[in-house]
């Protein structure tokens, strides 16, 4: 059993807690933090019934002893240390579980604070699970001025409303990322609901052998285009919408998945609001991560995705006749399998220079802000972070019931300035639109997720 499955235990024989060195991906992270806009990942869970507080404080803490490597905090060190370290803990610092005031802004006050307040890296562990008990569920809430939900039925109708339990998961960035916390998550509601919460299998689809990119993609040494600025507002930070809309259809056998549908939707819903806002046509990037990680109680916490880039040519994203977007998507697969297949440190060969222990962490902090800083003109135009059906049932037994609704969204500082993120359950795409104020307004990004269910719909082709 390694240091990581065996921290000191409260009840044991005192010693000094394990201490792991930051990974290169929270080193990062770690060196460009900025109060105004804080790192965040907000995952948020939407039950039918009630939860009990006692059970559930029991069974996520439960759930964090089984993932260890979860409980986390900074290690105090002096400005001259070579390298940032996370001290293991036997226990959480704080209590993570938290149950709000009911009231008519809960939710939306809930989803403030997962933009604006970030866990402190100095607790352990660097998460907080907030349950609005009682909520207007996504069905019937109306938008509000930072973060809003608007679901539509296949028909374009607003579903009648009900009340819903909601589970808020905050993380901090640096330390973690949502599909490593919500395996923990899946545990506390084994723990919680006595239900099998294993993750289905993943779909059995037979990727061929990826062949290269074609070669008239643009180069990642041209500058893509950035999101064009819309009605920026005052306030610092973060704005988000989620929306639930109607999986696409896909026809069976298509060279194509679900993401690349989600990818050519991304890309020509950014061309469209861009052409609007008077740009002139410029090469698109869009992040994506990939997660090769187990889904099971192996799966190792802390941040596990690499992220690759996808080009795509202003050719491309001009309005297209419907006769020519299964060629489209079928480019567009091929890209992302070939992405997929390279072998890639998570942020690239510079960021493990950056991150090597050949001066102070005071040191090399300031060369990475500025290099990221002189980098901005290369960033890709968005992230697209789909995390896929959710694995887990999220069954938390007979009273709680199963999730039906699941949503992610990552950070959006400039100079990109807006991330996608999507997921589904039960049998629904959950979309949410994140974005920077020094961007984008509220306004803004309702029209954005407009453009997005309309081309969402247009990549629904048969053959």
């Amino acid at each position: 059993m390694t240091a990581l499955q065996q921290p000191a235990r409260a009840d044991g024989p005192l010693r000094p807690p394990v201490r792991v060195p930051f990974p290169v991906v929270d080193e990062v992270a770690r060196h460009c933090l900025q109060e105004e806009e804080p790192e965040t990942v907000h995952i948020e869970v939407h039950l039918p019934g009630p939860l009990d507080a006692g059970r559930l404080r029991a069974a996520f803490g439960e759930a964090l002893r089984r993932h260890p490597r979860i409980l986390m905090r900074e290690a105090p060190g002096r400005w001259y240390r070579r390298r940032y370290e996370w001290e293991l803990t036997a226990e959480p610092d704080v209590e993570v579980v938290s149950f709000p005031a009911p009231g008519r802004d809960a939710l939306r006050d809930a989803r403030t604070r997962a933009l604006t307040e970030a866990p402190p890296l100095s607790l352990s562990p660097p998460i907080r699970l907030e349950v609005v008990e009682g909520a207007g569920s996504v069905e019937g809430s109306e938008a509000t001025d930072a973060v809003g939900v608007r679901p539509r039925g296949a028909d374009g109708a607003q579903p009648r409303t009900a009340r819903t339990t909601v589970l808020f998961l905050t993380i901090n960035h640096t330390a973690l990322d949502g599909p490593a916390c919500l395996r923990v998550l899946a545990t506390a509601a084994e723990l919680y609901g006595g239900k099998d919460n294993s993750p289905a299998a993943p779909p059995n689809r037979t990727t061929p052998e990826a062949p290269p990119p074609p070669e008239d993609t643009p180069s990642n040494w041209s500058h893509p285009a950035r999101v064009a600025p819309g009605t920026p507002e005052p306030s610092p930070g973060n704005g988000m919408l989620v929306t639930e809309l109607p999986l696409p259809h896909r026809p069976k056998g298509s060279p194509y998945t679900v993401n690349d549908q989600l990818m050519v939707t991304t890309a020509l819903t950014l061309a469209h609001w861009n052409r609007e806002h008077g740009d002139r046509p410029r090469p698109l990037r869009i992040t994506m991560p990939v997660d090769d990680r187990p889904r099971d109680v192996t799966m190792p916490i802390g941040n596990g995705t690499r992220l690759v880039e996808v080009p795509f040519s202003p050719e491309e994203l001009t309005v297209h006749d419907p006769a020519d977007m299964p060629a489209f998507l079928h480019r567009t697969a091929t890209r992302t399998r070939a992405l997929k297949a390279l072998p890639r440190p998570q942020l690239g060969h510079g960021a493990s220079l950056l991150t090597a222990p050949w001066a102070p962490v005071a040191v090399r902090a300031a060369l990475t802000r500025g290099l990221r800083r002189a980098a901005a003109p290369w960033t890709s135009t968005t992230l697209l972070s789909n995390i896929g059906r959710i694995p887990y049932p999220l069954d938390f037994g007979e009273e709680a019931g199963r999730a039906h609704a699941v949503w992610f969204s990552a950070p959006a500082r400039m100079p990109r300035g807006l991330t996608v993120t999507t997921a589904s359950t039960a049998g629904r795409l959950h979309l949410a639109l994140r974005w920077s104020r020094a961007l984008l307004s509220h306004g803004d990004g309702a029209h954005l997720r407009d453009l997005f269910e309309h081309y969402l719909h247009s990549t629904e082709v048969t053959p």
